[in-house]
């Protein structure tokens, strides 16, 4: 994602992106990149989905969805790509779709820092199904689709990114609750964890449109320097008790 805005003028349409994430400093979705890059016509799409790359490269089963504003193209694509161990749907709901692949990154650090102070399966699986609310609540301030954050591009990826060995989001959230510095552990990673940089840019956005984020807001802190994880967990497990939703 980091790098989109320098590649798109090189490439040629029509295209689909796989990177998920906020620009940083403008919290921009790809889509919003390639539209001010490329135009707004620009037949283009977003690939999005619960897949680890390394396992994609094996030939193991996965289902994604495939989102464009353009309907015909969206459709046209995901038959194109639909094949052998990769199931491909398709939506119009580009915005859904593409704030599931940023926000649940945020949330896979937040399961990770659960993990890493050893607070226990159900500690995690409560954190993924308030991130999932939190995802969905900014998602539809941004004018995309509830039913689209909790398919495939939503659910379904939060559960696999906030649970998954091979999720580096994850675990950027185990190192600091093993008291890393955030700066190390970027350092030793070797990939890049787009719910770092994306973190600040959904606090900012849910700030904005008025969306109740705490657990985003305490993964934010804690990237930050903050508060402590420990703390963090302390200061949502204090929140005054509300009606689910």
């Amino acid at each position: 994602m980091a790098g989109l805005r320098e590649v798109l003028p090189k490439v040629r349409l029509p295209l689909v992106w796989l990177c998920k994430g906020f620009e940083e400093g403008t919290g921009l979705l790809p889509h919003e990149i390639a539209a001010q890059t490329m135009g707004a016509k620009a037949r283009c799409a977003a690939l999005s989905g619960p897949s680890f790359a390394a396992e994609v490269a094996r030939g193991l089963p996965c289902a994604l969805t495939l989102a464009s504003q353009d309907a015909a193209f969206a459709r046209e694509t995901a038959a194109l790509l639909h094949g052998g161990r990769m199931r491909i749907y398709y939506s119009t709901d580009l915005v859904g779709v593409e704030i599931g692949g940023a926000v649940k990154n945020v949330m896979a650090i937040a399961a990770g820092i659960s993990d890493g102070l050893g607070l226990g399966l159900n500690a995690r699986a409560a954190l993924i199904t308030r991130g999932l609310a939190e995802m969905a609540r900014l998602g539809v301030a941004l004018g995309g689709a509830a039913e689209t954050l909790f398919g495939l591009a939503g659910a379904g990826d939060l559960i696999l990114t906030a649970t998954g060995e091979l999720s580096r989001n994850r675990r950027v959230g185990l190192e600091l609750a093993q008291g890393r510095s955030l700066k190390d552990i970027l350092e030793h990673l070797g990939h890049v964890a787009e719910g770092v940089r994306s973190a600040k840019e959904v606090a900012r956005l849910a700030k904005a449109k008025g969306v109740d984020m705490p657990v985003s807001d305490a993964v934010n802190a804690v990237l930050d320097g903050k508060l402590t994880p420990a703390k963090a967990v302390e200061l949502l497990l204090s929140r005054d008790p509300k009606q689910e939703r």
